[in-house]
C-alpha cells in the first residue's frame, strides 16, 4: 500500500502537504522507536517510523535510514522548520492523537511487518 492508502485507513493528518502521498513506493515494512540510534540500526529501509520524537533529528535519521515516513503518534506535532526540513528531503510527515501502541498494532493488520533479521 501507498503513503495515502495508509493514512487514509487510519486517518492520518498529512503534515508535509508538499508531498503527494498518492505518489510514494509501496510501504511494506515499518518500526517504533523513540531512541533514534535504534531507528539508525534496525529501521527498515523504505518503512515508515512510529515515535512521539519530534524534534529536527528525526528527519535526519529518517533520511540516514531511508524511510519513507513518520508518523508521530499521541497528538504530536514538529515545528515548522522541522516540517520544512522533511518536505525538503522528501520524509513524509504524519500525525496521529492515538498512542504509538494502537498505530502499531493497526498497521500490523494492514499488513505492514517489521524489519526482517
Amino acid at each position: 500500500m501507498n503513503l495515502a492508502a495508509l493514512a487514509d485507513s487510519l486517518g492520518l493528518e498529512n503534515l508535509t502537504p508538499e508531498i503527494n502521498l498518492g505518489q510514494s513506493s509501496e510501504i511494506t515494512h515499518g518500526y517504533a522507536s523513540d531512541l533514534l540510534s535504534d531507528v539508525l540500526a534496525h529501521a527498515p529501509r523504505g518503512g515508515v517510523l512510529v515515535t512521539v520524537q519530534v524534534h529536527l533529528n528525526v528527519i535526519a535519521v529518517s533520511v540516514h535510514a531511508d524511510l519513507a515516513a513518520v508518523i508521530f503518534a499521541l497528538g504530536r506535532e514538529p515545528d515548522s522548520a522541522t516540517r520544512e526540513k522533511a518536505a525538503e528531503e522528501g520524509i513524509c510527515l504524519l500525525a496521529s492523537k492515538a498512542p504509538a501502541f494502537e498505530i502499531v498494532g493497526k498497521l500490523y493488520e494492514m499488513g505492514l511487518r517489521g524489519n526482517k533479521a
